[in-house]
C-alpha cells in the first residue's frame, strides 16, 4: 500500500466489491462522458451489464484503489490483463444502452489490432476505468493511480499499458504521463446504419483515442 498526500493507493480486492460499486455508481456511470451521452442511468439505478464488465478485472489483481483517511474509496483505476493468447469473445450483454458504448470499444479494439500492430507485445494491461471523487479532483489522484499501474506493469513484465480514452481529460492524464495515441476517431464519424451520427457528448469530448505506454 502506497500512501500519497494524505490517501492511500492500494489493490483493489473481492472486500472492496460493495463499496467499488457505489462509488462506480455515483461517479463514472454518471459523469463519464458516454454514459451522459446515451443516458445510461436515466431510466435505472445502475447498469448491472456495465457493472459486471467493470468486476470482471478484479481476479486479475492489478485493479487500484485511492482511499481517504476516514477509508472512502476516493478513485478507481480498473486494470485489466490481456494476453496475445486471448480470444476475442463477445460480452453478453442485456443493457442496450451499455452495448452501444461496449459496441463502440470493440470496433475500436478490432479495427487497431493492437498485438499485430505491436509484434513484441505478449501481454499488456488494459486500463478500463479511470474516475476520481469529483470532490477530490484536481489533487493528484488519478496521476498517483497510474503512476502505481506503470510500476505494476514494469515489474511484471507486462510490454504495454493501453487505454481507450473516450474522456478528454482521461486523454490528457495519460499523455502528461508518456502515453502515446495511436488511434483516434471523431465521434462524428462513427454512425448507425441510417448515417446518423450515434454520440454527441458536450465539449470538449469530441473523440476517443487509444493511448498505450511502451515500457522497455
Amino acid at each position: 500500500m502506497a500512501e500519497k498526500k494524505g490517501y492511500v493507493i492500494a489493490q483493489i480486492t473481492n472486500d472492496d466489491i460493495e463499496s467499488l460499486l457505489c462509488f462506480l455508481r455515483k461517479f463514472f456511470f454518471r459523469d463519464e462522458p458516454l454514459n451522459l451521452c446515451v443516458g445510461l442511468l436515466d431510466e435505472q439505478p445502475t447498469s448491472v451489464d456495465y457493472e459486471k464488465y467493470c468486476l470482471d478485472s478484479i481476479p486479475d489483481g492489478i485493479s487500484l484503489k485511492a482511499v481517504s483517511p476516514s477509508g472512502d474509496i476516493i478513485g478507481v483505476c480498473l486494470n485489466a490483463i490481456v494476453n496475445r493468447s486471448d480470444d476475442f469473445e463477445e460480452m453478453e450483454c442485456f443493457d442496450p444502452k451499455f452495448r452501444i458504448t461496449q459496441d463502440l470499444i470493440d470496433t475500436i479494439n478490432i479495427e487497431l489490432d493492437i498485438f499485430g500492430r505491436f509484434s513484441y507485445v505478449d501481454k499488456l494491461i488494459d486500463i478500463r476505468v479511470l474516475s476520481v471523487d469529483e470532490a477530490y479532483r484536481g489533487q493528484g489522484i488519478a496521476k498517483a493511480l497510474l503512476d502505481k499501474t506503470k510500476r505494476v506493469a514494469s515489474e511484471n513484465g507486462f510490454q504495454m499499458i493501453k487505454t481507450d480514452a473516450t474522456s478528454h481529460f482521461t486523454a490528457l492524464a495519460v499523455t502528461k504521463l508518456g502515453f502515446e495515441c495511436i488511434y483516434t476517431l471523431n465521434y462524428a464519424d462513427y454512425k448507425d446504419e441510417d448515417g446518423k451520427v450515434i454520440f454527441t457528448p458536450e465539449a470538449p469530448h469530441t473523440c476517443v483515442r487509444t493511448l498505450v505506454y511502451q515500457l522497455n
